[in-house]
Formats: C-alpha cells, sequence, structure tokens
C-alpha cells in the first residue's frame, strides 16, 4: 500500500474490495445468531422466535452534518447510533447493522480509518454485529447509509399507533441540549471563516456539545421497561423535534395531545445558554431535535410504574383528535403546538 508524502493513502490504491477488507478487519462477530457476515454476498441471520424490526437512515454531507466541526470518528458513532435509536423506539432490541459509504477523492484511507473506528466503537458499544454494506465513489462529499435490524417480541413491539385518549404522555432524560450544541458549533464555525487565526470558544459546555456531535441511543430504557413489566402503547424517538415528533404520534394514533410547560426536562446549563443566546429555552427544547430521547405513552394504569423509573418524565395527556395538540404553559394559557422541528425537504 502506497503512501504519498503527506502519509495520505488514496483509496484507488486499495480498490473496492480491499477497501472494504481495510476498513472492517476489526469487526468481530459478537451475536450467535449473526451466522454470516462481511465478505460474501448477503448477511445471514437467524431470527427464531422474534419479529425482524429494519431501520435505514442516510446521512448526507452539507445536509446532516459538517465535517468543519464534526469529526469523522464522532460522526461514525453518530451514524450508527441514529439508527440503533429508531429501533430502540420500537421496544426492540438491534442485533446487526449494515454500512454503505459513498465518498469523494476528498477523502483518504486515513481518514475512512478514523470513520470507521467511530463505527467500530458504536457497534461494541450497543453490541451490535457490523454485516456488510457498500462502498462506491461520490462525485461531491461524503454520503453514509446505516441499516440497522433488530428483533422484538410479539405483543411488546411498540408503534406510534397506539396512543389513546387518556394516555400519559411521557419522555426520557432532557431536551434541548443537541441543539444549543449545534448553536456553538455554527458560531465558531463563522467566526473561524471571518478570522481564521481566533481561537475556539466552547464556553466549556461539553456535555452540551456532546449531545449534538456524540448522541447516546437510550438501550438502558428499554430494559427498564421489561423489569418493570411496562410497554408503551405509542413510542418514538425524539430526531425532529418534540413538536414534529408528537405530531407523528398524534396522526398514527389519530388523538390529540397537550403538553405541560413544566413537564418539559431541560438541564439548567441548556436554559442558561438558551438565554445568553437570546432564545426561549422552552423552543429549543421542543423543536431543537437531535436529542435521540424516547417520547412515548402509556396506559394510566401504569402510572406508579412509570413513577418508580428513572430519568423518566410525565410531559401531558393523550386527548381527543378533536381537541388538537396544544401546549399549556406556565401562566395558564393554551396555545397551538406547532411543528418547528427538522424538516428534510
Amino acid at each position: 500500500m502506497e503512501k504519498q508524502d503527506l502519509g495520505r493513502t488514496e483509496i484507488a490504491s486499495l480498490g473496492e474490495f480491499g477497501l472494504i477488507e481495510h476498513l472492517t478487519k476489526n469487526f468481530e462477530i459478537q451475536k450467535e445468531k449473526s451466522h454470516n457476515g462481511i465478505g460474501d454476498d448477503a448477511a445471514v441471520i437467524d431470527n427464531t422466535g422474534f419479529l425482524t424490526v429494519v431501520s435505514t437512515d442516510l446521512l448526507v454531507e452539507g445536509v446532516h452534518f459538517d465535517l468543519m466541526y464534526c469529526p469523522l470518528k464522532h460522526l461514525g458513532y453518530k451514524a450508527v447510533v441514529v439508527n440503533l435509536s429508531d429501533i430502540y423506539a420500537m421496544n426492540a432490541r438491534p442485533k446487526q447493522v449494515t454500512v454503505s459509504i459513498a465518498v469523494s477523492n476528498r477523502f483518504s484511507v486515513e481518514g475512512l480509518d478514523e470513520l470507521y473506528d467511530g463505527i467500530h466503537a458504536a457497534c461494541k458499544n450497543y453490541g451490535v454485529d457490523l454485516v456488510g454494506g457498500d462502498t462506491t465513489s461520490s462525485q461531491k462529499g461524503l454520503i453514509i447509509s446505516v441499516t440497522a435490524i433488530g428483533q422484538g417480541e410479539q405483543g411488546k413491539l411498540t408503534y406510534r399507533s397506539g396512543a389513546r385518549p387518556g394516555d400519559l404522555l411521557c419522555v426520557t432524560g432532557d431536551l434541548g441540549a443537541a441543539y444549543l450544541g449545534l448553536q456553538i458549533l455554527e458560531r465558531e464555525k463563522q467566526l473561524y471563516l471571518s478570522s481564521p487565526d481566533i481561537q475556539p470558544d466552547l464556553e466549556e459546555q461539553q456535555y452540551i456539545i456532546g449531545r449534538f456531535l456524540k448522541p447516546e441511543a437510550r438501550k438502558e430504557m428499554i430494559e427498564i421497561f421489561e423489569k418493570a413489566k411496562l410497554v408503551p402503547t405509542a413510542m418514538m424517538d425524539v430526531s425532529d423535534g418534540i413538536s414534529s415528533d408528537l405530531m407523528h404520534i398524534c396522526k398514527q394514533s389519530g388523538v390529540g395531545a397537550i403538553i405541560e410547560e413544566s413537564g418539559v426536562p431541560m438541564q439548567n446549563d441548556t436554559k442558561l445558554l438558551a438565554l445568553k443566546f437570546k432564545l426561549d429555552p422552552l423552543t429549543c427544547a421542543l423543536n431543537g431535535g437531535e436529542d435521540y430521547e424516547l417520547l412515548f405513552t402509556i396506559d394510566p394504569k401504569d402510572l406508579e410504574k412509570v413513577r418508580l423509573l428513572p430519568d423518566i418524565y410525565i410531559m401531558g395527556e393523550i386527548t381527543e383528535a378533536s381537541e388538537g395538540i396544544k401546549l399549556h404553559t406556565e401562566s395558564g394559557k393554551r396555545h397551538d403546538l406547532l411543528a418547528q422541528g427538522w424538516r428534510h425537504f
């Protein structure tokens, strides 16, 4: 493998299959049901006794990520995690992933090594196997497609369509931090473009920036649900923003909802940073997106179960469809909740 003077290995020097072998040589099969992985025409997976759950995400440079402030290792990790989050949102467990990439000649083998280091870290952390994928060239930039394959049990899978009037609306974790992390990074990018010698100021906000660059899927919540014998009536992950994602649940379930402003969980640092940026903290929490928390509904009879569980907040209630989707403010007013989260087109 020839290297240029600057330590850069051209992708063309390896070829397609050589590149695949190079990038995946350190991935080991962890699941006994992953019968056959990379190296054949197709992966072989034994899902006896379970329902197969499949989710695919496409990440496009310049649309979903900016490599000016998103390290390739973080990007690889995040690309896997956001797909695993979709599987957990079905109350299922991810087992395998496939990763396909299209790259321009701007990238070297060393750069792709960083990307796959992140992919490998995510697979190891969440106990999933990389069992396939594809590589090809791109005219411009980097495109990543990840497919996650999981298993769920009949009667325990949770869809967006199961919410009913009277159900309680719950969310895990805290909201809005990822959006504020993005605002810091975008600000520093613009400052760098205008004055390249300026030193970046990340406000000592490791948690907030980490929420955007290196999110985590709520794997432990699925274990907590199982131990508590709790099956949500509807669920999805918070990727586009609570306001948009709640509307998906309401549309699929044919219901309305009301969110209590006092029930929206935010960290204090997130609130303070929003105010510093002259942003409304509640707007950031409801519309920011990329939190990858779990938004779910439960039958009221399970209220006592939820009260005993960690890191879960009751945010509101499901109502009749005729009542619409509302926000009940702390001042006592009710407003229509508008979907101002991420739009894909």
